[in-house]
């Protein structure tokens, strides 16, 4: 017997990649499991399992920093409690300093859906009861037919996980020009924001001519992050969704002064904020 469920939840997250340097994005988890029925006509109690495995994702991959660590481009050391890493990409050296917690260290060279199943599947088949003998995982990104982008970003007033300074989310965004929908508004920001590092002015510690430097003390500890200018767009405010939202349409009404504007700013899978013309 079979059991599944699709879109059984969704995590946000960051990852390093060789190419593209520290990318934000957002999965959606589809789960089944295979096993012999019990006493009472079921293979286990679903429910419990279910969230058993929404725990253990939202634990240690969720608003966290995904990082392979059999890929060359990786360098680190965990000490105090602490990781402190190193990656060379095509788009620059990155470095952080931050939390275990806020680190999913992954035996991959690569982070990709398919690559973190495995990882995923061996630690969640402990939890699950003894007739269970199948467990099937697959992440996938939602399917967005207009422009989005992938951000990375760190909340540091934040009580939650959302503190960590790198973790992020693969977003869509809505754009209305005077009540049409701007395809063209939206491609901009979806270009500009690709890959991005969205930080905070008041962040940053140290610059180079290359580089940011950003770091803060949040309830979950210290975090220090070294970015590339080229992949950092800089704000004046906290990057919460609601000032994303804000952002962008004080940019926009700034080159549409006249025109009705609305922006409907995503953060990941199915929430957001709105800004717009009252």
């Amino acid at each position: 017997m079979y059991l599944f469920v699709d879109q059984l939840t969704n995590v946000d997250f960051s990852f390093l990649d060789a190419d593209r340097g520290m990318v934000g994005e957002t999965w959606l988890a589809n789960f089944g499991l295979g096993g012999s029925l019990d006493h009472t006509g079921m293979i286990c109690d679903f429910s419990a399992v279910k969230r058993h495995f929404r725990e253990w994702l939202d634990e240690y991959l969720d608003h966290r920093l995904a990082v392979p660590t059999l890929s060359p481009a990786l360098s680190y050391r965990q000490q105090g409690g602490q990781i402190h890493l190193t990656w060379k990409s095509a788009v620059g050296v990155i470095e952080m300093s931050a939390p275990e917690q806020a680190v999913a260290l992954i035996p991959v060279s690569e982070i990709t859906p398919q690559s973190c199943v495995n990882w995923v599947t061996n630690a969640v088949i402990a939890l699950m009861p003894e007739q269970v003998s199948q467990i099937d995982l697959e992440f996938t990104t939602e399917a967005i037919p207009g422009s989005y982008y992938h951000y990375t970003h760190g909340l540091k007033k934040h009580h939650g996980n959302c503190q960590r300074i790198a973790h992020g989310h693969r977003s869509t965004i809505g754009i209305w020009h005077n009540g049409e929908k701007s395809p063209q508004l939206e491609q901009q920001w979806a270009q500009q924001w690709q890959d991005v590092y969205i930080a905070t002015r008041e962040d940053i510690q140290a610059e180079t001519e290359q580089a940011y430097q950003f770091g803060y003390t949040a309830p979950q500890g210290d975090f220090v992050l070294t970015m590339p200018k080229a992949k950092c767009y800089l704000v004046d405010t906290e990057t919460t969704v609601e000032n994303i939202a804000t952002h962008i349409y004080s940019v926009l009404k700034q080159r549409h002064a006249d025109a009705n504007l609305k922006v409907k700013a995503y953060e990941g899978f199915g929430k957001g904020a709105i800004a717009q013309d009252r």
